[in-house]
């Protein structure tokens, strides 16, 4: 299955995933260039990455969002966003040891809109525009070393699922995303974690 049909069978867990599922349902099927970041709303991915016992996951300090961070990026032009996710995880933190937690269609644990706000990469201006995002769930070990990605990141730390709410600097983000994924993650525990 593709990401569409992996999108079409997942099950939002509230309104917010619900909504953004069918928009970007939406976008797949009119935009062809939906994979590409010249599209005003193009596809990206993030990873959670937690702990083998569901009660850590790595953040990243992301320069351009002065915040700690989830870690993921752009499509590009691929399609197999969980592998990217995975891509994403290496090159940010240095990471390589990483598996998928099979929990949704295709590996899905949610789906967002994120707003991004116009700013300056790597001394050129990004207008500001949408990342049709999907986050998949890795899990790693935090004794695994982690290294810092220079030009993106200027910090990488394992910290309680919980901090990741407070360390952020972005609201909508802490509150419509960090709390559900920690929610998801504790769900999912019993099932996955070892202790």
């Amino acid at each position: 299955m593709g990401i569409f049909e992996d999108l079409q069978a997942f099950k939002p867990a509230n309104e917010q995933e619900a909504a953004d599922r069918d928009l970007i349902l939406s976008r797949l099927k009119t935009d062809p260039s939906v994979f590409d970041r010249t599209a005003v709303a193009h596809m990206a991915c993030s990873i959670w990455t937690v702990d083998p016992t569901f009660t850590k996951t790595l953040l990243v300090y992301h320069n351009i969002y002065d915040s700690w961070s989830w870690i993921g990026g752009h499509a590009d032009g691929q399609t197999d966003l969980a592998a990217v996710a995975l891509r994403e995880l290496e090159e940010e933190t240095g990471v390589r040891s990483a598996s998928l937690v099979p929990c949704g269609p295709g590996g899905v644990l949610s789906c967002e809109v994120l707003t991004v706000d116009g700013h300056v990469k790597r001394g050129t201006y990004v207008s500001s525009h949408l990342h049709l995002n999907m986050t998949y769930l890795a899990v790693a070990d935090p004794a695994e070393h982690v290294r810092i990605k220079a030009d993106e990141n200027s910090g990488v730390k394992w910290v309680e699922l919980d901090d990741a709410v407070a360390l952020s600097s972005e609201p909508w983000i802490r509150e419509r995303i960090y709390r559900k994924l920690i929610g998801k993650t504790r769900e999912l525990a019993p099932r996955f974690a070892t202790r």
